[in-house]
C-alpha cells in the first residue's frame, strides 16, 4: 500500500478520497432520494467528476505549489459540503449565493448551529487530514508532466464533465429548466457543479433588472386581469365588516396545522387554539399553506404585504429591499391607518429595518423597546409570554385605527424550552427537534390565551380583528420517520405537502358567523382579503392572490418548489394526486394536472420578473378608485 502511495500522484489520491467521501455524505448523511440504478451510479460518478476538475487544475503548477493548493483546496471543498449538510438539516435544501448575502443573521444562529451538529460530522474533514499528511511526507507525491501531459490529464476534466452533463439530461430531462427544485441538481450534478450553477443564475438575475424597460409589466397586468375575477365582492356579508376597526396580525412561528387537535399523554397541545377554531366569532380556513421557500419568515412576511411568490433562492428582503412594491402597509397608510411592527429580535435581522421603512410601516419595536433579561428569554430571545405582554402599552398609544404585525419567537428551532415552563410532556421518537416541538406549540398557545384577555383588558379588543397565521413549516422532511410515527402513515409526497399547511385564522368580536372552511388557500391571498374585510378597493393593485371570500378564485394554490394544490388534485414530486384520497391517479388520468402545472409555471415566473426587473418602476398604481 506504502509503495503505490508513493506512485501515485496526490491529486489523484486527493480526487479519489474526496469523491468517495462526498458519495457517502450525499447518501448517508443529506440522505439523498434513490429511485433507481441510474441515480445512484450519477450520485456516485458526479462527485469523484467535479473532484477530479478542481484537483488536476494542481497539474499546471509548479511542484512546490502543487501540495499547498491541494491541501487548501481539500479543505475549502469539505467546509463547503459540512455548511451545506447544516443548512440541509434545518431547511431541506441548499445554500445559495443570496443566502450567503444573509451572513448577517449568523450571529442568531448559534443556538440552531449546535444543534444541527452531529458526531458522525467529523468523517467530512477524514480525508482532509489524510491529504494533509501526505503532502508532508519525504516521497514525492507531485506531478511533473511536459504540456502534453498537462493538456491530456484537464481534457479528462471535460470529459468527465461532459458525461456527468449527458447522464444528468438522460436521468431528469430540462434539468436546468428545473432550477427550483435544488436537490435533483445536486443529486446530478454535485454540490460543487450546483454551485457554480447558481453563480451564473445570480449574474443573470442581477442583470435582469439593468436590463428591464417596463414591457413587460403590460403582460403581466392583462394576465392578472383575465386570470383574477373581481376581488371587491361588495356583496359579500364580509365586505367591510372591519371598516375603521384595529387590524392585529399575529405570525405565529413554525405552527402547522397538524398541531391542531393533537395531544401528548393525554395533554392537548393547543387548547386555546383549539377553542378559538370552533369560536363562532372565528373563522378558520383549514386548507391555508405556507408559500415560503429560502426566506423562510421574511418571505411569509413578503407574500402578506404583497401578494408576490417568493424567490426560489434567497430571500427577497435581501436582495430585493429597495424594489418598488405596493404594499399592504402602504395601502393602509394612505387609508389613515398607523402601521407598525413587533419583535423582539435586532432589527437588521432578515433585513426588516430596511425592507420595513420601504413597504410603508411607520414603526417597528424591535428588542430594543422590550425588557429583555435572563429570567424573561430563552431559545431566540423574549419569550412569547413576556413580548405579548410588554407590547400592549405601545397598542394603547398608537393612533386608531391601526395595523400592527407581531412575529412570534419562542416556537422557533431547535424548539428549546426551560423544564419548568413546560406545561406537557416531550413526544417520544428519534427525533429530539419533534419531540420538543409540542412543548413550545404549548408554551405559545398559553401566551396566545394571555394576550387575547390583555386585548379586553385594554380596551383594545371589542373595536379589533385578530388575524392569525403560520408563518412556514416547522418540522421539515429531514424528519420524516418520527413524523409517520407520530401520524401512524408513511410521509409520502402527498402526506408531506400536506403538513404544509399553517393556520389561517380571522377572529371578529360581535361577528356569530364564524365556522370552519375547506376552501384552498395560501398566504398570496391574504392581502386581497384583509383589504376586502376593511372595505378597500384596490382597483388598480396587482396581485397573485385572491379574496379568499370571492365567489370565483383562482384554482389553485402554487408553492416554490413547483407543487400545487386545487380542489381536486394536489401534485408533488411529478406525481398527480388525487387531493380527497391521496392515491396517485392511474396512468389514463394521469395529465389532468398538467393544465395546472403550466398555468405555476408561468406565474412564478411572471412574479419572479416582477421582483428581478424590479418592475413596478414602471407601473402607475391607481390609488384614486376607492
Amino acid at each position: 500500500m506504502q509503495w503505490r502511495m508513493k506512485n501515485m500522484p496526490l491529486f489523484i489520491i486527493a480526487t479519489l478520497l474526496f469523491g468517495l467521501k462526498t458519495y457517502v455524505v450525499y447518501r448517508f448523511m443529506f440522505d439523498l432520494s434513490i429511485e433507481n440504478p441510474m441515480q445512484e451510479f450519477i450520485l456516485l460518478f458526479n462527485p469523484i467528476a467535479s473532484a477530479y476538475l478542481i484537483f488536476a487544475i494542481s497539474v499546471w503548477m509548479k511542484p512546490k505549489n502543487q501540495m499547498k493548493y491541494l491541501r487548501w483546496t481539500t479543505l475549502i471543498g469539505s467546509l463547503v459540503l459540512f455548511l451545506n449538510l447544516i443548512f440541509y438539516r434545518n431547511f431541506t435544501d441548499f445554500i445559495t449565493i443570496p443566502v450567503l448575502f444573509q451572513g448577517n443573521n449568523a450571529a442568531d444562529l448559534t443556538g440552531s448551529f449546535l444543534t444541527l451538529l452531529h458526531i458522525e460530522d467529523i468523517f467530512i474533514f477524514a480525508d482532509v487530514a489524510l491529504v494533509w499528511y501526505l503532502s508532508r511526507q519525504k516521497f514525492d507525491l507531485t506531478v511533473k508532466l511536459p504540456k502534453r501531459g498537462k493538456i491530456a490529464a484537464t481534457a479528462v476534466t471535460f470529459l468527465l464533465l461532459a458525461g456527468n452533463v449527458v447522464l444528468a439530461e438522460i436521468e431528469r430531462p430540462m434539468l436546468f429548466v428545473r432550477a427550483f427544485d435544488r436537490e435533483y441538481l445536486v443529486k446530478n450534478i454535485g454540490i460543487y457543479n450546483y454551485h457554480l450553477y447558481d453563480a451564473t443564475m445570480q449574474t443573470k438575475t442581477k442583470a435582469q433588472r439593468v436590463f428591464a424597460d417596463g414591457s413587460e409589466i403590460s403582460e403581466i397586468e392583462t394576465y392578472l386581469k383575465e386570470t383574477s375575477p373581481d376581488q371587491t365582492n361588495k356583496d359579500s356579508e364580509l365586505y367591510g365588516i372591519a371598516e375603521d376597526k384595529n387590524v392585529i396580525f399575529v405570525s405565529v412561528e413554525s405552527f402547522q396545522n397538524f398541531l391542531f387537535d393533537s395531544e401528548i399523554n393525554g395533554t392537548e397541545t393547543t387548547p386555546f387554539l383549539n377553542d378559538l377554531k370552533q369560536s363562532n366569532n372565528t373563522i378558520t380556513f383549514e386548507n391555508f399553506y405556507h408559500q415560503t421557500a429560502q426566506g423562510k419568515t421574511s418571505d411569509s412576511e413578503f407574500i402578506v404585504e404583497n401578494s408576490l411568490y417568493p424567490l426560489g433562492r434567497g430571500s427577497v428582503y435581501f436582495t430585493h429591499a429597495g424594489n418598488e412594491y405596493n404594499a399592504l402597509p402602504e395601502i393602509l397608510n394612505e387609508e389613515g391607518y398607523e402601521t407598525s411592527v413587533f419583535h423582539a429580535n435586532n432589527a437588521s435581522f432578515w433585513n426588516r429595518d430596511v425592507m420595513y421603512d420601504n413597504v410603508g410601516y411607520d414603526q417597528f419595536y424591535d428588542e430594543k423597546s422590550y425588557e429583555v433579561t435572563p429570567e424573561n428569554s430563552f431559545g431566540w430571545g423574549l419569550e412569547d409570554k413576556a413580548f405579548f405582554e410588554q407590547s400592549i402599552k405601545y397598542l394603547q398609544s398608537q393612533e386608531k385605527p391601526f395595523y400592527s404585525k407581531f412575529i412570534t419567537l419562542t416556537h422557533h428551532f431547535p424548539f428549546e424550552l426551560p423544564e419548568e415552563k413546560a406545561n406537557i410532556d416531550k413526544y417520544d421518537s428519534n427525533s429530539k427537534t419533534l419531540n420538543s416541538y409540542f412543548q413550545t406549540a404549548r408554551y405559545t398557545d398559553e401566551a396566545l390565551e394571555q394576550f387575547f384577555q390583555q386585548l379586553k383588558d385594554a380596551g383594545i379588543y371589542e373595536d379589533s380583528i385578530i388575524v392569525l397565521m403560520g408563518d412556514h413549516y416547522g418540522i421539515s422532511d429531514f424528519h420524516n420517520k418520527a413524523m409517520g410515527q407520530f401520524l401512524g402513515k408513511e410521509v409520502d409526497p402527498y402526506v408531506q405537502t400536506q403538513l404544509q399547511r399553517v393556520p389561517f385564522m380571522i377572529h371578529i368580536p360581535g361577528y356569530e358567523g364564524g365556522g370552519v372552511q375547506d376552501k384552498v388557500v395560501g398566504q398570496i391571498d391574504v392581502k386581497p382579503t384583509l383589504l376586502h374585510l376593511l372595505g378597500i378597493e384596490e382597483n388598480g393593485d396587482l396581485t397573485f392572490g385572491d379574496n379568499m371570500f370571492a365567489e370565483k378564485n383562482k384554482d389553485f394554490v402554487a408553492l416554490r418548489d413547483g407543487s400545487f394544490i386545487t380542489k381536486d388534485y394536489l401534485y408533488s414530486n411529478e406525481t398527480c394526486y388525487d387531493r380527497s384520497s391521496g392515491e396517485p391517479l392511474p396512468e389514463e388520468n394521469a395529465q389532468a394536472c398538467q393544465p395546472i402545472k403550466e398555468k405555476v409555471s408561468k406565474e412564478m415566473n411572471y412574479s419572479d420578473n416582477i421582483i428581478y426587473g424590479d418592475l413596478f418602476r414602471f407601473y402607475d398604481f391607481d390609488h384614486s378608485e376607492k
